[in-house]
């Protein structure tokens, strides 16, 4: 991205402005500087391997041979938000006494190194939107260079050359509306937010407690520049810990409408809420990443947990209609999601690997919203969960 503030605009919203300017300009990185992005040729280079060729079957019978135990520290905003991974991979593999323990991945990520410094390893699999710790970590030997079955039919952004990491699922962030409460004079896009009607009508996950949350208000600022922030802070937002915080707020009944949340574009009739993608407007995606740790207990396990998330029969039943994979058709006419320019797919990577401008924008955005308050909504799962 290229810079977009005007002196105007940095003298009218102040400190908190300049603050940010090298923020979200430092993602001007192109995509194809990103480590995640290689092409067929760099693949086939630096290939550690053919494929994976057993079955899921074959694989679950080396797992049970192993010991049938599998533990997976996954990203995400509440105890039991990935209870449906959870009942989906017991149903298909019943005898895997698999424990999967969800925390922030900010939290996650800081647990697993000092797991590593203190010599007391917990998970097999790490599932984390933290994307440039899977680049530091296969940088310091830390990952299992393994290529699951339907690795070449990953989106290429979407896997480590090497078979360090692969992304398992897309998530796209945006805002949502409560389809009762706005009536027939919906927002149709981030713009509309600022209108003074919805004035005490909205919630928002803290944009500056989420990384991903902040890259979307990062476009936002970018899009419609800071007196748009500014105007949004008058708005009186009711800001928690969570971007699940957001749609509980919205299908609660509570606010109207809802930012900085994950969401489905695909059509339900039956939907309290509406997700909304706007063409000309931005919002984000990105591949969850996944690996198996090199120092892992059940590596076997492991490698079928990710052999069944890229597996066809998981991918064509994505709760928002998207795949990692090339060939899987999305649902209800969606393109791939990488197909669509607002999504800023390519951009998040390098968002993420600037920690110091990350900073730097967090600073700036509690300026104009305040510092971050409530306990996390994970709750405090301690230094080795699931051991």
């Amino acid at each position: 991205m290229s810079s977009f503030l005007s002196r105007r605009r940095v003298l009218t919203t102040g400190a908190g402005a300049a603050l940010g300017l090298g923020a979200i300009g430092a993602t001007a990185t192109p995509a194809s500087a990103s480590p995640a992005s290689a092409s067929p040729a760099s693949d086939a280079r630096h290939a550690t391997g053919p494929e994976e060729t057993r079955t899921l079957d074959e694989l679950y019978r080396a797992a049970l041979d192993e010991g049938g135990k599998l533990v997976v520290y996954a990203g995400g905003d509440t105890p039991t938000q990935q209870d449906g991974t959870k009942a989906a991979f017991k149903a298909r593999f019943p005898d895997i006494d698999l424990t999967l323990i969800v925390d922030y991945s900010k939290y996650h990520d800081v647990r697993v190194d000092n797991q590593f410094a203190t010599d007391t390893l917990v998970p097999d699999v790490v599932q984390l939107q933290t994307l440039q710790d899977f680049v530091r970590w296969s940088r310091q030997g830390r990952l299992l260079r393994y290529r699951p079955a339907g690795f070449s039919k990953l989106h290429p952004p979407f896997r480590d050359p090497q078979g360090a990491w692969v992304a398992v699922s897309v998530i796209a962030f945006s805002f949502l509306y409560g389809t009762a409460a706005v009536g027939s004079d919906a927002p149709r896009s981030p713009l509309d937010l600022v209108d003074p009607k919805w004035k005490g009508k909205i919630a928002s996950s803290y944009p500056h407690d989420d990384d991903a949350v902040l890259y979307l208000y990062s476009l936002y600022a970018q899009q419609y520049g800071w007196e748009w922030v500014a105007k949004l802070a008058a708005q009186d937002v009711l800001f928690a810990r969570g971007s699940n915080s957001p749609g509980l707020a919205v299908s609660g009944g509570q606010k109207a409408i809802g930012v900085g949340t994950s969401g489905s574009p695909v059509p339900s009739s039956t939907s309290p809420t509406k997700f909304v993608i706007a063409d000309g407007h931005p919002f984000m995606a990105w591949g969850q990443r996944a690996a198996v740790l090199k120092q892992a207990k059940n590596p076997t396990a492991a490698k079928l947990y990710l052999n069944w998330q890229l597996s066809t029969e998981v991918q064509e039943r994505s709760f928002n209609g998207w795949s990692v994979r090339t060939d899987v058709t999305p649902r209800a006419g969606l393109k791939p999601v990488w197909e669509y320019p607002d999504a800023h797919v390519d951009g998040f990577p390098a968002f993420m690997a600037d920690r110091a401008e990350v900073e730097r924008l967090k600073q700036t955005f509690a300026l104009y919203f305040g510092e971050v308050k409530g306990d996390p909504t994970p709750g405090w799962p301690g230094l080795h969960p699931g051991a």
